[in-house]
């Protein structure tokens, strides 16, 4: 549902295509419950003035919500939070040098006033469905598309604690590995 003629709902904007494999992730879960987005990549630091037309159009093209990742010093989702007027969502990156714990606590740890909502590293998946839920706050159609979704997930639970009692724990393990 990306770059539609549809007005997308949803900005996912992140630093690198090094966070795609991520990023991926919230759009599929957007694709999944029918919500229109666009994904962009745009450097905060390399690119400032591209990044700030970015932020301040955001609102103007329909946006209700950005999900924005970054790794390192992780300042993307904070600056779109300090231009945009509505719900940021922060996905830290796993990092090689310290783990995503620099991205988590650059993106959780904002000033007073500028909130960014943030998921767990490589929380790509999460932010797209904290998304839905914003958006789902005024739209009963997507807040029922939530509910079936939950529904689903329970019963791939159920399916697999029933196959675990079928084969018993070692065949099950066995499985998972093919």
């Amino acid at each position: 549902m990306a770059e539609t003629a549809v007005k997308p709902l949803v900005g996912i904007v992140m630093g690198s295509d090094s966070d795609m494999p991520v990023m991926a992730k919230a759009a599929e879960i957007l694709e999944e419950l029918g919500i229109s987005y666009e994904m962009t990549i745009i450097s905060a630091h390399r690119e400032p003035d591209v990044f700030f037309a970015y932020a301040k159009s955001a609102e103007e093209k329909g946006f209700k919500v950005i999900i924005a990742g970054a790794g390192m010093a992780a300042h993307l989702p904070g600056m779109c939070a300090a231009i945009f007027p509505m719900p940021v969502i922060g996905i830290p990156m796993h990092t090689t040098s310290l783990g995503g714990r620099d991205s988590l606590y650059s993106i959780v740890q904002m000033p007073s006033g500028i909130p960014v909502a943030t998921v767990a590293i490589n929380g790509g998946a999460n932010a797209g469905l904290l998304a839905a839920k914003i958006l789902a706050t005024s739209d009963e159609a997507l807040l029922q598309k939530l509910k079936d979704y939950s529904a689903k997930l329970k019963s791939q639970v159920e399916a697999k604690d029933a196959r675990l009692k079928e084969v018993g724990y070692k065949a099950y393990m066995a499985e998972q590995k093919k």
